[in-house]
């Protein structure tokens, strides 16, 4: 999508609130011993109380209001009986429609004890994702978010998820650009325009660099021994920078 006017601007505005505040009031919510099925239960009372709907159920006729993946779940997992316990790592992501306007948010929480393996995994995360963030300008080429993200990776020592990436969002939960990926392709000639709406969600990983179906249809995984976080935010690109759409989630 690219925002044509202020009314448009102030309906994407008011879904990033929603999405942002759905994922924040999840986070505080995790207990060890709850079900994400009961986790997700509390993110669509958030978000149905504020007059919004699940992107991916409208969308992919997705079996839950959120997606919820626990440890080497890196996306998509489904809501369930699965019980959450202390020590994991709990990546919750939050895409919703009002209106006829979508945004998309997630985050992954360590669940205390948290050990410093993954306090540094997390603090990367947000760190790759900040910079990211920070390079996107209309009239840039659309491949520098690949390219500082794969760059902040490296430089503290994590790989990425390369099967996973960022994509266009705004009047549908996926649509164009679409697959910005999380490294530098030189072949990618797309620009970034003024107004345009889009993701940016690198997976940073301990060693793994490709996440495979699990064969339930929707979560993606890896080893077992592999830790994975996901952190994303959606933004409009203005002349002057980035405009961060879904602030306050994490």
């Amino acid at each position: 999508m690219t925002v044509g006017n202020e009314n448009e601007l102030q309906a994407l505005r008011a879904v990033g609130r929603i999405v942002a505040d759905v994922l924040r009031h999840m986070s505080e919510r995790i207990e060890p011993g709850m079900t994400t099925r009961e986790l997700d239960a509390i993110g669509r009372a958030r978000m149905e109380s504020q007059g919004a709907r699940s992107a991916p159920e409208i969308t992919y006729d997705f079996p839950g209001a959120t997606c919820i993946s626990i440890n080497h779940e890196v996306a998509h997992g489904i809501p369930g009986e699965k019980a959450i316990r202390a020590g994991d790592l709990v990546n919750i992501d939050v895409s919703a429609e009002k209106d006829g306007f979508f945004a998309d948010t997630g985050a992954s929480f360590p669940v205390p004890p948290t050990s410093a393996e993954q306090a540094a995994l997390c603090r990367a995360g947000r760190q790759t994702l900040s910079r990211a963030i920070s390079s996107v300008k209309a009239g840039r080429r659309l491949n520098v978010v690949g390219k500082t993200i794969s760059s902040e990776a490296r430089k503290r020592g994590y790989s990425l998820i390369r099967n996973l990436q960022s994509h266009g969002v705004g009047r549908s939960l996926h649509e164009e650009p679409t697959f910005i990926p999380p490294y530098l392709d030189t072949r990618d000639l797309r620009s970034i325009h003024e107004g345009m709406v889009f993701t940016i969600e690198p997976f940073l990983s301990t060693g793994a660099d490709w996440a495979d179906d699990s064969g339930d249809g929707w979560t993606l995984v890896t080893d077992p021994d592999v830790m994975t976080v996901q952190y994303e935010h959606t933004i409009v690109a203005t002349r002057r920078g980035p405009m961060v759409l879904t602030k306050g989630g994490f």
